[in-house]
């Protein structure tokens, strides 16, 4: 009997093109730069660069170079395993998979190359309770978009992959239009379409050095000569760490093994009448797929089992692998293996004829970089993939979109390559890349938390202080407090799709702040210094919000030239001339981009400072939080000499702050910006004074339900590159009658007159053990109308509580809609925003005699 899937191992190609002579063969390349100047040169020519170079040569672009050390392929799109799949458990990915899967259906026509494409559908497999509520959770999400998915019981799983042993099988998540594509095949037709528009694709040919010019433009040296270039795009796969070490940056990329195996014709594979879908079995870890008569199937290991090829991160790529593979190993997918001939038995009997083992790059999260970087102008990339192939398509048209028309097309902030900076050093790439691909199939839970590579070295100073008292979050490097243990509680991090261990501790600390006072580690946030000549003038036309006065704050928004939101600040005047600007920890880079490119963009004479490092925060909220504060300084904080919305330089117990008289809770607060050396004395100081109005701690859990409960909106949920500020109910913060032309005024001038199609509603939900997070299909009289964005259990109205999109005519007042949280429809109604009045608005009313 032949050992199991162990007879006629080989190591060899890839064994998976297309018959020869289907008009997919590579053209003769000749080494050659053709011009010395482009508008666009793009470095690597995989599937993801030469996608960009047929998406904008077709866009009009003229000039667009790219230049390939060896050949097309080369590196990881040739031996990939080519799957293709609508689903993404994020939101906006989605629409990446859904465009690749859509312009692979017609790339054939469109170009005369065939491209190998199979659309059998795919199933993800449930074995178990948890898995099946995972699917339920991302059916929710699915219902506001285009693509098909649908949740199917264990029989109609096995009638589409009768080969199944159905033992364990719960429910299949199923989306008809997967399937699996040939690397190379759609690699040369995407090649064929670029040529075919104008590109010139070049290879052999290697860059050798980029030199950034003093008007942003770029020499790009190669041994045939050097090509001036507007921009450069860096798609150069696991040699982007080399293309980015040019310029001085370290883009956190690291090389994976990842293994596959194929094995010979199956009599039972042969005798099936329609090719079966791509079967991903969740528990096991693998993905399975028909190739020819036979199977494919590739698993992923565990975190210690899985290799890092970390040799090329410390001494560079060898220099002449490009369709190279590493030696296979079996023994280390073993287990993979043996779980996949239980779930399908047709494999005991099957014999490997080929085992492919190739690199793939990982970034720390397992998403990709997409964008202009930050600090280096020009300079864009798209790096990091793990999933190239399905990613190619989208990617290159969203990447040409944005440099054609200067801003995202949509909001795709979770590629930014700005999300990382100086604290991602190698050791935490390493950590997070082999934690990432071992969790590659983990069941993905609303607030997730993975602790591979934690602590960064960017911790606050309260960070030893507090670690064992709390349950910490990671944002953009940082660990911040999500919430606090006291004695009694369920401990650590217990992840659900329902209520759990932190739901009652939170509500404990919402009602410290409500009732007494609180301090919470604010000091992730993004902090800068703008000051100069120009700096009024670079504000007025960033900022949709007038200029606010010196000693005062005021919350501004960046919009784009389309009149998306691109980014929330408080922009404080702190002296005259000079601001301090606060963003979320999540989009410092983001922020900071845009800003000094619109510096350089307009010539203004400024000076930008990122403090987000050197600057300790605190936030003091609640209504005792005056009475804390005024023990520790000489300064009149009352409330008619330190208005809401000041801001003023004081000492705090001789400790020098620069005090904002703003709080995300909504409640009376103050934000303490001071050098990050004094936070434990500060800390140490409110919680000594604080003593007799019983002071806590309280992390950003609680902050979410306060700001819900305010009707605060949030970046990056209600307002994003997605929507327009008009549409999210900002429009007190949006200032059209200003005299600067702030961008995107115009537009939104136009968008206002020609009114909105959706609104943003405030929603009470009626639940029973569950919470709306955010994106959750909304339903109306059978049909999905809107998306959540963002949502919680609101401790005052002891029910749920959501902000959601929906049709203008159904965002009324009164309104009756229903949120779909976990496969059921839960009744929401609209109510009056906000909730809870906010304290100045409650100390305004009381002034004037009002009852609330």
């Amino acid at each position: 009997a032949p050992r199991p899937l162990g007879v006629g191992r080989r190591r060899g190609s890839r064994g998976l093109r297309p018959e020869p002579g289907c008009g997919d063969e590579e053209e003769n390349p000749s080494p050659s730069l053709g011009k010395d100047r482009a508008d666009t040169v793009i470095i690597g020519g995989g599937c993801i660069g030469v996608s960009l170079a047929y998406h904008l040569s077709k866009a009009g672009m003229k000039d667009v170079v790219l230049l390939e050390k060896s050949e097309l392929t080369a590196g990881s799109t040739w031996h990939a395993a080519g799957l293709t799949t609508y689903f993404h458990p994020g939101i906006n990915l989605k629409k990446i998979h859904s465009y690749s899967i859509k312009l692979y259906e017609k790339l054939e026509e469109e170009t005369g190359q065939v491209v190998g494409f199979h659309q059998p559908g795919s199933i993800r497999i449930a074995s178990t309770p948890t898995r099946v509520d995972e699917f339920k959770y991302q059916m929710t999400r699915a219902g506001w978009h285009p693509t098909e998915q649908y949740l199917i019981t264990p029989e109609k799983v096995q009638e589409l992959f009768p080969l199944l042993n159905m033992d364990t099988v719960l429910a299949g998540l199923y989306n008809p239009g997967d399937g699996h594509i040939d690397p190379y095949s759609l690699t040369m037709a995407l090649a064929a379409g670029a040529r075919k528009y104008g590109a010139q694709l070049n290879y052999p040919v290697q860059v050798t050095n980029l030199n950034c010019r003093s008007d942003g433009t770029w020499e790009v040296e190669t041994p045939l000569g050097v090509i001036q270039a507007k921009r450069v795009v860096n798609t150069a796969g696991f040699w982007a760490r080399e293309v980015g070490k040019m310029i001085g940056l370290q883009h956190p990329l690291i090389p994976v093994h990842h293994q596959y195996i194929v094995t010979s014709s199956i009599p039972e594979v042969k005798a099936l009448k329609r090719e079966l879908p791509v079967i991903r079995d969740l528990e096991g870890s693998y993905y399975l797929r028909q190739e020819r008569d036979g199977l494919l199937f590739g698993p992923y290991e565990r975190q210690e089992k899985m290799k890092l090829q970390d040799s090329w991160v410390t001494n560079g790529v060898p220099p002449g692998f490009g369709k190279e593979l590493f030696e296979s190993d079996l023994d280390r997918i073993m287990e993979h293996i043996e779980t996949a001939m239980e779930m399908v038995p047709v494999l005991k009997q099957a014999d490997i004829i080929n085992t492919i083992a190739g690199p793939i790059t990982y970034s720390p999260d397992i998403l990709p970089m997409v964008g202009p970087h930050q600090g280096v102008r020009n300079y864009w990339v798209a790096i990091g993939f793990g999933y190239g192939i399905i990613h190619a398509g989208g990617i290159g048209k969203y990447l040409s979109d944005w440099i054609l028309e200067e801003e995202p097309p949509f909001d795709l902030i979770e590629l930014d390559p700005n999300r990382y900076g100086k604290w991602t050093t190698t050791e935490y790439t390493a950590a997070k890349a082999r934690e990432s691909y071992g969790f590659n199939n983990i069941v993905g839970y609303p607030k997730e938390e993975r602790f591979a590579g934690r602590p960064t070295e960017r911790v606050s100073e309260l960070y030893d202080l507090l670690k064992s008292k709390c349950s910490m979050g990671f944002h953009a490097g940082w660990e911040q407090p999500h919430w606090f243990y006291k004695p009694g509680d369920e401990t650590g991090y217990k992840p659900s799709f329902r209520r759990t261990n932190w739901f009652d501790p939170v509500g404990r600390e919402y009602k410290q702040v409500m009732e007494k006072v609180g301090v919470i580690d604010l000091s992730p946030f993004g902090k800068f210094k703008v000051k100069g000549t120009d700096s009024v003038k670079l504000l007025d036309h960033l900022f949709a919000n007038v200029v606010p006065k010196v000693g005062s704050t005021n919350i501004s928004h960046m919009l784009t030239p389309r009149g998306k939101v691109y980014a929330e600040l408080t922009v404080s005047q702190l002296y005259p001339g000079e601001f301090m600007l606060v963003t979320g920890s999540g989009s410092e880079l983001h922020d900071l981009r845009w800003i000094e490119e619109e510096v350089v963009r307009g010539g203004y004479k400024v000076d930008i400072e990122n403090m987000t490092d050197e600057m300790g925060v605190l936030g003091v909220a609640g209504p005792y939080a005056r009475h804390v504060l005024q023990k520790l300084t000489a300064e009149d904080l009352s409330d008619s000499s330190f208005k809401f919305l000041q801001s003023r330089h004081l000492k705090l117990s001789d400790i020098s702050v620069t005090a904002i008289r703003i709080s995300y809770t909504g409640e009376l607060g103050w934000e303490l910006y001071h050098r990050k050396e004094d936070s434990v004395a500060l800390y140490s100081a409110i919680m000594e004074a604080g003593q007799k109005e019983q002071i806590d701690n309280f992390g950003t859990y609680a902050l979410n339900a306060l700001r819900l409960e305010k009707g605060f909106r949030a970046w990056g949920a209600e307002m994003n590159c997605d929507t327009n500020p008009l549409e999210a109910g900002l429009e007190y913060f949006i200032k059209l009658n200003k005299p600067a032309d702030f961008i995107g005024k115009q537009v939104l001038k136009q968008i206002k007159e020609k009114g909105l199609k959706r609104r943003l509603a405030y929603l009470m939900l009626e639940t029973d053990n569950i919470d709306p997070e955010g994106n959750e299909s909304v339903w109306h009289n059978g049909k999905v109308i809107g998306n959540t964005t963002s949502g919680c259990f609101s401790y005052c109205a002891q029910q749920s509580l959501a902000f959601a999109y929906v049709p203008t005519e159904l965002s009324k007042v009164g309104q009756n809609l229903e949120v779909e949280l976990l496969g059921k429809n839960y009744s929401a109604t609209i109510i009056k925003e906000p909730l809870v009045l906010t304290e100045p608005t409650r100390t305004c009313l009381q002034r004037k005699g009002r009852i609330f």
